[in-house]
C-alpha cells in the first residue's frame, strides 16, 4: 500500500473500493470493477477463484459479478491483521488462504462421493441442497475446516460484504449510505 496514502484507502473503502495491483500499480477499484478487468490474482489459481464463485453465488446470488474472488483473493494477500474477511475475528488462523482451499477441497470432495462431478457442475438445485446441508452440519465424512456451518458462514458473510457492502449494494437494499456519522458535541 505503498502508492496510496492510507487516509485516501481508508475512505475508498468505506465505499467498498480495495486496493488492487493493475500493471504494477496499486489503484483503488469495486471487487466487480477488479473482476471485470480480469485484474490478476495474487493468492487464489483460475480454478479456485471458479469454485469460490460457484459457491458464494449460490449462498449470496450477484456474488460472482460482484467479484467475490477478487474480493477474497485481495483480503488474503494483504497482511492478516488489515483483513476484512470475517473468517480473522474466528479462530482461524493466517494465512487466511489455506481456509479457503481447504473449504472448496472438501465441498469439492463431498460432491464427488455424492454426485460424481464438483459442486459448480451441479444443477442449481443440488447446489442449493448442498448448502442447506453444510448449514446444518449434515454432510458426512466432513474433513474441512470445522465446523462445516463456520464455513457456510464465512463464505455467506463474504458473499454479503461484497454484495451489499457498496454504495450500489446500500442502494439495492434500499438503505441510505451514509459512510459516517459526526459526532455533535454536547458539552
Amino acid at each position: 500500500m505503498d502508492n496510496i496514502g492510507r487516509r485516501t484507502f481508508v475512505r475508498g473503502a468505506t465505499a467498498g473500493v480495495l486496493a488492487f495491483t493493475v500493471g504494477g500499480a496499486e489503484v483503488l477499484l469495486l471487487p466487480s470493477e477488479a473482476r471485470a478487468q480480469k485484474v490478476p490474482l495474487k493468492v487464489l489459481s483460475a480454478e479456485e477463484a471458479a469454485r469460490l464463485e460457484a459457491v458464494s453465488e449460490t449462498l449470496v446470488p450477484g456474488a460472482r459479478e460482484a467479484g467475490i474472488a477478487h474480493f477474497v483473493d485481495q483480503q488474503c494477500s494483504v497482511p492478516p491483521h488489515e483483513a476484512l474477511l470475517a473468517i480473522r475475528i474466528s479462530n482461524v488462523r493466517p494465512p487466511f488462504v489455506n481456509f479457503y482451499r481447504a473449504a472448496l477441497t472438501e465441498i469439492d470432495r463431498q460432491c464427488n462421493t455424492a454426485h460424481g462431478k464438483p459442486f459448480a457442475q451441479l444443477t442449481p438445485a443440488e447446489q442449493l441442497a448442498f448448502i442447506g446441508a453444510m448449514r446444518v452440519g449434515k454432510h458426512p465424512d466432513w474433513k474441512g475446516p470445522p465446523p462445516q456451518q463456520a464455513v457456510f458462514g464465512a463464505f455467506r458473510a463474504d458473499g454479503v460484504d461484497v454484495v451489499y457492502g457498496t454504495v450500489e449494494g446500500f442502494e439495492r437494499l434500499g438503505v441510505p449510505y451514509m459512510p459516517h456519522i459526526l459526532p455533535t458535541a454536547r458539552w
